[in-house]
């Protein structure tokens, strides 16, 4: 055989094992589909798991009859007895980067490996770049294991943010959707104080934010540049989210990095720059979230605590002094 050929067979070896690699990936994830969303597994209503009245002190529906989950208005009995006969996996992404990366990192993930869904599969996904090149090393709990994705970058991609959600939206289309139900993307500079369970999940999860949900929807730090596609005007909005955590469903997370990607390029058309968190809010006043969390769930520890706020369940993390 010639050493053409043979270099030809080769070639052809290797795109039939990458090819059968993706149709196993494939095929597993349609079983999940299929799993867990039999007709014979019936979803819990809202009725039978989340409780509205349980806290007249604060606002736990939207306009758009999407929950607000606080401390007291959820049974998550209810909602665990419908995820364990599914067999579920949820997936935590983070990104490291900075001098700063490997403390926040390993009390991110200690934490997490404590509190983020307690007794179910789960998959750390820690994006690091080249700059860190000690890699964390975990001893996790049953039922968890994790992957180190490197990211890349383009020339003409400067902002952390961008270069984060580009090469998430890249992991999520090549690896993540086939491997997960659920999908956290959160920031390393958070620790987990109390259980994150299933009354987290739903389609698309968007994150109150603690220093505005007390505030007047005109004092939000919108957009209000006119030229960016990321433009609330005054008068208009429903809350403040923060870009600290958002959730939901692997594709609905990938639809929205699309639209985002979109969107930074006709800025960059019109010369304005916009923050990751404002798109995000803009993305989210026009397409609503389904299930919203309190500030219970993601408080900066540098304000008391104020009588609403029942049991922190992620504390921001300040930099070491």
């Amino acid at each position: 055989m010639s050493t053409r050929r043979k270099f030809l067979v080769l070639i052809l070896s290797v795109l039939s094992l990458i090819h059968l690699e993706h149709h196993f990936r494939m095929k597993n994830h349609l079983q999940k589909i299929y799993v867990c969303w039999n007709d014979q597994v019936e979803e819990p209503q809202l009725s039978a798991w989340f409780n509205s009245k349980k806290r007249s002190d604060v606002k736990t529906t939207t306009d758009w009859n999407a929950p607000i989950i606080w401390e007291g208005t959820y049974n998550r009995k209810v909602l665990e007895e419908y995820y364990k006969r599914l067999n579920i996996t949820i997936g935590l992404v983070v990104f490291a980067h900075g001098k700063l990366a490997n403390w926040q990192l390993k009390q991110f993930l200690q934490s997490a490996d404590k509190h983020f869904m307690v007794g179910y599969n789960v998959i750390f996904y820690i994006l690091i770049d080249h700059e860190i090149t000690k890699t964390p090393i975990l001893e996790l709990g049953p039922l968890r294991t994790f992957k180190i994705f490197y990211t890349y970058k383009e020339d003409t991609w400067n902002d952390p943010d961008f270069i984060y959600m580009m090469n998430l939206r890249t992991y999520i289309i090549d690896y993540i959707q086939f491997e997960v139900n659920f999908l956290f993307s959160m920031t390393a500079n958070q620790i987990f104080k109390n259980d994150f369970g299933v009354e987290t999940l739903g389609r698309t999860v968007a994150q109150l934010h603690s220093w505005w949900y007390f505030q007047n929807v005109n004092d939000f730090p919108y957009e209000r540049r006119h030229r960016s596609s990321a433009f609330i005007p005054y008068g208009q909005g429903d809350f403040y989210y923060h870009g600290a955590t958002f959730g939901g469903k692997p594709h609905e997370l990938l639809r929205f990095f699309n639209e985002y990607q979109t969107r930074i390029n006709f800025d960059a058309t019109n010369k304005v720059n916009s923050t990751y968190e404002k798109h995000l809010n803009k993305y989210l006043f026009v397409n609503k979230p389904t299930k919203l969390l309190s500030p219970e769930y993601n408080w900066d520890p540098i304000f008391k605590a104020p009588p609403q706020i029942k049991q922190v369940k992620i504390a921001w993390q300040r930099e070491m002094s």
